[in-house]
Formats: structure tokens, C-alpha cells, sequence
């Protein structure tokens, strides 16, 4: 009978499934069953550990892949570990059993660990498993754990991401109860071993010769229980927070650029590094100014006597400089200018500031102006 360990199905995907469509997943499941979003469901903590559980293994494309070996070798319904037992004792007689034991250690005739687990040139799939599963030996409770790190999407103006500039924004991180400390318990409270794993912070589930652990769900891992919660953070020793960051947008940022903030995410549990921040950038669309690689383009109205007879015309560049630009007579509409380095600068590249003529029709005319136009219209030979 094969172990439910089923990782794919944890997720609600095929196994065919693209690492897209598995974040995806993830992502909807974890929203869903998040312990804060479901306070007064008991089973959501256990269940959102599962989510992440899978999201683990699958989530990630090379362990995905060793995972999906382990899968085809029969290593979940004990094919693996019966035959690994029966080339170890004489007669290769492989017995069975099913255990179910505190701190991920498994027993019985058939008892099987996964840093024995290595199956001809897989690479030391015990250790991918230790380590995902604490290697049978259950969590620490006080192991530093790094804070939580957050990815979102930022709107930036086209003039900040074409020059570069300062955008703040507000971000809803998990951090570490600071009443608490992480620990659970309401302040001056007796912490006592957990009954469920008996201190030892994880339990495992064995069937076939092949163990897993998970992390308590009573203890959330951390081997003992309060005599009373925090009020705070409701026993879950983490609490979700506002921060405000002040990203820094570099010159020539396009819609997709990402930036990295090292140790601006959740704060760290029990000593443990802060997380980062991760921010994309969707730049907004603006009427006046238009992006060609490093060049900028904006469109200048002229009138018909300035396209006609040539003029000047003020130009605004992108950081509100005021340039004088000389009309050629006869311009038609449409006809573009140059102007070099006023663009976008990206290092020691320089784009150019592209003027597009418009020729505006003045609508409605008076009789003088309409007057003089046809004047001009037969002195030019035009039919009109």
C-alpha cells in the first residue's frame, strides 16, 4: 500500500504540470489555507504545512526531478526500500510494516532513513530529503529561521523610470511576534513538551520501509506548547506587519526590470536573517512621452505658417529642461528631428530626444484668416 505522499496531488496539479502552473497553484492554496486567513479552523496550520510542504520538492525543478526518480523506482510504495532490505539480509527475505514515530525516526524490520537512500548516480537523494524533512530527527526549536521575503508589483511614473528616482511603497510582511519572541506563549507563561511529538518538533508517518516527517501541527514545530497563547499572534509566534520601503528605480527601467532589497523583507525568527524584497516594475503609460530603446519621442504642434514659412519652436525634454529647436520651412507632418543625448542614459549609453511634427489646422477660422488663406491658396496655384 503506497504512502500518501503524493506531492502533485497535495498541489491539486498533474504531474505534467509547468513549474508556472505549480507556483500558480501554490500561490492560491497557500492564500486560501494561510493559518491567519483561518484562525478558527485547527486543521488550516497542518494543512497550509502540507501546501508548503509540496510546493518544496515540485516547486523547485531539480528536486522536482529527483523526486519524480524516486516516484518511478516505486520509492513511495515501498518498492525502494524492500529491495534495498533484502540485498542487506541473508536470504533476501523483505519484511513489511507501517510506523508512525516522534522525531522521524522509523522501526521495525524493514526501518529505512533517508540519508541511506541513494539509488545508482541520483546524487545523495538522502540528503535532498534530510533536509526537507529535518532528516528524520526532528526541528529545533530555536533554529534561527530567516524572515519571509516579498515580491510584488510596483506602477512607477514614465518620468521616474525613464531618469531614475525614489518611489515608496508599503509592503505586508510576515515577521516574528514581538510580544512573544516566536515563541507562542503568552508573556511569563511555562512552556511544557509537546504531546504530540514529544519535544521533538516534527512527527513522522512510515509505511512500506520508507518514513517522512512534517512538522507538528500542534506544536507548529517548535517541540514544546504554552500553558497560554499570545494574545498577539494567537499562539502562531508570527504576526503580519506593514512596512513602508523606499525603492530605488534606476535610469532606464522598463516594464519587467526587477530589483533586489537584501534584508528589507519579514524580520528573522530566533536570530535568523531578514528576508528581501523583491520588486518588478510596470511603468505607465504617458500621453507626451513615447520609449525607442534609449530614445525618447514626443510629438510638438506647429501651425500651418510655421511648417510653411519655418520657426522656432520650444521643446520640454524629459527632466523639464526647455530647448530651442529650429523648423525648417516646408516641414510637412510627421517629419522628425534629432536632438542628441537628451534621451534616456543608461550607463555610459545616451539615447536622443526624437521630435515629431504635428501640423495643426486652426478650426473654426474668422473671414480674415480665411481671406488671407485663399489669397495664398491662388498666388501658390492651389484648387481649392
Amino acid at each position: 500500500m503506497a504512502t500518501t505522499k503524493d506531492y502533485y496531488a497535495t498541489l491539486g496539479v498533474s504531474a505534467g504540470a509547468s513549474q508556472d502552473a505549480i507556483k500558480r497553484a501554490y500561490r492560491q492554496l497557500a492564500k486560501k489555507h494561510h493559518p491567519d486567513a483561518n484562525q478558527n479552523d485547527p486543521k488550516a496550520a497542518e494543512r497550509f504545512k502540507e501546501i508548503s510542504e509540496a510546493y518544496t520538492v515540485v516547486g523547485n525543478a531539480e528536486k522536482r526531478t529527483q523526486y519524480d526518480e524516486m516516484r518511478r523506482l516505486g520509492a513511495f510504495d515501498g518498492t525502494v526500500a524492500d529491495a534495498r532490505a533484502r540485498s542487506q539480509r541473508p536470504g533476501g527475505a523483505a519484511g513489511t510494516g507501517a510506523t508512525r514515530t516522534a522525531g522521524g525516526t522509523s522501526s521495525g524490520p524493514n526501518a529505512f532513513r533517508f540519508e541511506d537512500f541513494d539509488v545508482g548516480g541520483l546524487g545523495g537523494l538522502g540528503d535532498l530529503f534530510g533536509t526537507i524533512f529535518n532528516g528524520g530527527r526532528g526541528a529545533a526549536a530555536k533554529e534561527p529561521r530567516p524572515g519571509q521575503s516579498v515580491e510584488t508589483t510596483l506602477d512607477i511614473p514614465f518620468e521616474v523610470a525613464a531618469t531614475g528616482g525614489k518611489v515608496p511603497v508599503d509592503l505586508e510582511v510576515t515577521e516574528e511576534c514581538g510580544t512573544c519572541s516566536g515563541s507562542g506563549g503568552a508573556p511569563g507563561t511555562r512552556a511544557t513538551t509537546c504531546p504530540e511529538c514529544g519535544g521533538m518538533g516534527s512527527i513522522s508517518f512510515g509505511q512500506g520501509g520508507f518514513a517522512v516527517s512534517r512538522p507538528c501541527p500542534m506544536c507548529l514545530g517548535r517541540g514544546s506548547v504554552p500553558s497560554a497563547k499570545c494574545a498577539t499572534c494567537g499562539g502562531a509566534g508570527e504576526v503580519r506587519a506593514r512596512k513602508k520601503v523606499l525603492i530605488n528605480v534606476p535610469p532606464g527601467a522598463d516594464s519587467g526590470t526587477r530589483v533586489r532589497l537584501k534584508g528589507q523583507g519579514g524580520k528573522g525568527q530566533h536570530g535568523g536573517p531578514a528576508g528581501d524584497v523583491v520588486i518588478t516594475f510596470q511603468v505607465r503609460e504617458n500621453p507626451t512621452w513615447k520609449r525607442e530603446g534609449l530614445d525618447l519621442v514626443r510629438t510638438v504642434p506647429i501651425n500651418v505658417a510655421q511648417a510653411t514659412l519655418g520657426s522656432k519652436v520650444g521643446v520640454t525634454t524629459i527632466d523639464g529642461k526647455t530647448m530651442s529647436l529650429r523648423i525648417p520651412p516646408g516641414t510637412p507632418s510627421g517629419k522628425r528631428f534629432r536632438i542628441p543625448k537628451r534621451g534616456i542614459q543608461k550607463s555610459e549609453r545616451h539615447g536622443d530626444l526624437i521630435v515629431e511634427i504635428a501640423i495643426e489646422v486652426p478650426s473654426p477660422v474668422t473671414a480674415e484668416q480665411e481671406k488671407l488663406m485663399k489669397q495664398f491658396a491662388e498666388a501658390a496655384g492651389l484648387a481649392f
